[in-house]
């Protein structure tokens, strides 16, 4: 699937590659549009998969109805620190509900937020029906970098 990326004030285009792997732990808020068409926004915690963005989230929930209803979402990560930056990442999802994928996933992603000491409780926890495993893949990202300056 191509990619379309688009950058505003960056020195060079891999910023956002530079941006999304160096979270340190930062959650992006995720919109999903609801049945009735207006937007549901919400934390995720999430790592990457090469190019795609990966995250969690039960099958039951607004977003996880939504994810599954129509297929889209954006992410938006915000470095609230002068001089201030941002990387948004609209896309189309897959998801899996395969128990060997739902405990590699939680795992890992939980170690990634909660530290490697604790990743298999996470994993343990969170790697269970009725979560899935979402994969974001990147249509569309936006980057701006020392907006302040």
């Amino acid at each position: 699937m191509p990619r379309l990326s688009v950058f505003y004030g960056m020195a060079d285009s891999a910023y956002h590659g530079a941006a999304l792997d160096g979270l340190d732990g930062r959650k992006p808020q995720i919109s999903a549009r609801q049945a009735d068409g207006s937007p549901h926004v919400a934390p995720v915690w999430v790592d990457l998969d090469g190019d795609e963005i990966v995250f969690m989230t039960s099958a039951d929930t607004i977003k996880g109805r939504a994810i599954v209803r129509d297929g889209r979402v954006s992410l938006c990560w915000d470095d609230e620190r002068p001089p201030f930056s941002f990387v948004t990442v609209a896309g189309t999802v897959t998801v899996s509900t395969d128990p060997v994928d739902l405990l590699a996933w939680a795992t890992r992603i939980g170690g990634r937020y909660m530290g490697a000491e604790q990743a298999e409780t996470y994993g343990r926890r969170n790697g269970v029906a009725p979560e899935m495993v979402v994969r974001v893949h990147p249509t569309r990202i936006v980057a701006k970098a020392d907006i302040a300056d």
